[in-house]
């Protein structure tokens, strides 16, 4: 495989293995905080009905979420970029230089 499959290969599996679960931790932290927000909503954190609990459960998810989203961004821009070409080196010769006048 050449290097632009190998990146495309990269890419793809960053996305599904960290693109998607971020957008459900981003999509699902989101709904946590704003849960908390709501009064009188039945909170239930792993068995805790406090509200900062679950704002702080949400919080940490949308962070998480937008790491999560990230890395496959950081992935795809480092593999699918094109390199700058190197310029280009002038033929070495084993020809002896003429003399200075």
């Amino acid at each position: 495989m050449d290097k632009r499959t190998t990146g495309i290969v990269a890419t793809v599996i960053a996305v599904l293995l960290c693109g998607c679960p971020g957008l459900v931790s981003l999509c699902m932290g989101a709904m946590f905080a704003l849960t908390s927000q709501i009064p009188g909503a039945d909170i239930d954190m792993f068995g805790s009905k406090d509200p900062a609990q679950a704002l702080t459960f949400g919080i940490g998810g949308v962070c998480l979420g937008i790491v999560f989203i990230i890395i496959p961004v950081v992935v795809g821009y480092l593999t699918l970029r094109k390199k700058a070409e190197a310029a280009p080196v002038p033929p070495v010769s084993d020809e002896p230089l003429p003399p200075a006048i």
